[in-house]
């Protein structure tokens, strides 16, 4: 399988550590129990910690869907490829607009692209790399040729799951699950990826159920499809709730072993991708590793974009002369569910 083309289409406005410390202040300053300022210099002190300084969230004018169509229609002209060569369209990750049917069939409408089959996957940050791993499977099988990956994710809305709810602190100790929200941003891309049968991925994955309540979006009447827990809807149905530091302790063990797994020579990586959810600790699993310098962060700069992470972060070391054809690269990811993944490609 190769990768013929990878684009990402980020949004305009750029929202630094203090505007976040700004929004939490204005949005808890009315119902905050105990001393405000001494929780904001917590999640200061986090946000610095994790190596944040900015992301990237949509303004006023900007849509999803045009900045989809952005990033699809620059990985078409990429990869010198017509939109009737895609045999299918892959939509991965959380941002969308629909529950019924696959985000896969709108942004498909969007594109032109009319007899492409369609299917969403949906697996937290994981749900590129999960796609990706897919669409190697119907390569194999002779299903398909030409598969193209696109995501939205696009959290930030006012209203939605994240802002301006877990932006409303009653108290300190919400900052334990809620802080992951404010390093989050907003991103599209899109992966063209060909059959070829001489050039194989290999991947690793793992999974831990049993860290599911670590971190949601509950639906209405999701209570009836999942065992109890204190931790779930902590900040309430259709809110996100994220327990970060619990999240990366457990990745620190289970991402290396998945690593470990993949077994991949180290010799000769160009780089490294992983999930943007914390600069300081994918740099740290990288140098534990013998690969920290080979890691191209993107996180400073863009903020967690979700499933958006690994291919951003592809794109843009392309573009910086960073990763060229011929170059092996490694992928690293954890993601809520608990799921990990590691693997290895040639661009």
């Amino acid at each position: 399988m190769r990768i013929a083309a990878v684009s990402a289409a980020l949004p305009s406005r750029r929202v630094t550590n203090d505007d976040i410390l700004a929004l939490v202040r204005e949005h808890s300053a009315a119902g905050f129990e105990g001393d405000l300022e001494d929780a904001l210099r917590k999640v200061s002190f986090w946000l610095a910690y994790s190596g944040s300084e900015a992301r990237l969230w949509c303004d006023g004018q900007e849509r999803p869907i045009d900045l989809l169509v952005r990033a699809a229609e620059q990985a078409l002209t990429q990869a010198e490829m017509a939109r009737e060569s895609i045999d299918v369209v892959i939509y991965t990750g959380i941002g969308r607009g629909f529950l019924e049917p696959g985000g896969a069939y709108h942004a498909a409408a969007a594109l032109g692209i009319d007899r492409a089959q369609c299917f969403d996957v949906l697996d937290a940050c994981m749900s590129w790399t999960r796609a990706v791993q897919l669409a190697e499977g119907l390569f194999a099988s002779g299903a398909c040729r030409t598969a193209m990956l696109v995501n939205a994710e696009f959290n930030m809305r006012p209203g939605g799951a994240v802002y301006p709810d877990v932006f409303t602190l009653r108290h300190a100790d919400e900052i334990t699950w809620s802080f992951p929200a404010y390093t989050l941003g907003e991103a599209a891309s899109a992966t063209i990826l060909t059959a070829d049968g001489e050039a194989p991925w290999s991947f690793e994955f793992s999974s831990r159920p049993d860290l599911a309540e670590l971190c949601n979006i509950p639906m209405a009447g999701y209570a009836d499809y999942s065992l109890p827990s204190e931790k779930v809807a902590r900040n309430g149905v259709g809110r996100f709730t994220s327990f970060g530091f619990d999240l990366h302790e457990a990745a620190r063990i289970e991402a290396m072993e998945v690593f470990k797994r993949l077994d991949a020579p180290t010799d000769g990586v160009s780089a490294v991708f992983t999930h943007a959810s914390s600069k300081r600790f994918w740099q740290e699993m990288a140098d534990t590793v013998g690969l920290g310098d080979q890691i191209f962060h993107v996180f400073q700069d863009t903020g967690n974009i979700v499933s958006a992470s690994v291919p951003t972060a592809i794109a843009t070391a392309v573009s910086e002369g960073r990763l060229n054809r011929g170059d092996r690269a490694i992928g690293w990811v954890g993601s809520a569910g608990m799921s990990f993944s590691a693997f290895s490609f040639v661009y």
